[in-house]
């Protein structure tokens, strides 16, 4: 996948992200197959264990059945077609999360050769928060950055200063209005 272009920006990105709320005491369960940045996670000391490319859009056992303290899932819903649905699925109580954002000047990314390489959602950060919530995740800190192109024209330069990527720390949130129950009154 990154034959020629290794995103060394966003991993260091995602790393310092990751290291400043999640110690390397606690396991990771990380969604998607084993990649370049879960391996780059194990380099630094962390406990990570992958999925192991069931459609997360419908089967949810892998992640039910972990007893993970974090789930992380970078580049990961923006490929979904129903997030919200693994995203309640989640039984740990703490997740790193990242997507691209939406960019006005770009129609959303598709390979044509890989059905499983295409954007089926490019979020706005808002967007993104309120799944989260909706999904009952409370979020406790974000952080979006730019991502450059060594290229001439317009859209790369755009990209020097629109935000590309989004990554958001959250917390389970177990108050009875979260999990679907309402207390009578």
């Amino acid at each position: 996948m990154y034959d020629k272009t290794f995103p060394g920006k966003r991993y260091k990105n995602t790393l310092t992200f990751l290291q400043k709320h999640i110690n390397t005491q606690e396991a990771i369960l990380d969604l998607g197959v084993t990649n370049p940045f879960s391996e780059i996670m194990k380099q630094h000391g962390y406990k990570v264990e992958n999925t192991s490319g069931e459609d997360l859009d419908v089967d949810f056992n892998f992640v039910q059945n972990s007893n993970a303290h974090v789930v992380t899932a970078f580049e990961i819903f923006e490929h979904l077609l129903a997030p919200y649905n693994i995203l309640r699925a989640i039984k740990a109580d703490k997740i790193v999360t990242s997507v691209p954002l939406r960019l006005w000047f770009a129609s959303a990314y598709r390979s044509k050769t890989d059905p499983w390489d295409r954007h089926y959602h490019e979020f706005e950060a808002w967007q993104f928060n309120w799944l989260l919530e909706k999904a009952g995740w409370e979020i406790k800190d974000t952080f979006s950055w730019a991502n450059p192109v060594k290229k001439l024209g317009l859209r790369p330069f755009l990209r020097t200063f629109t935000p590309r990527y989004y990554i958001v720390y959250a917390e389970r949130n177990r108050t009875p209005e979260s999990i679907g129950f309402i207390a009578p009154e």
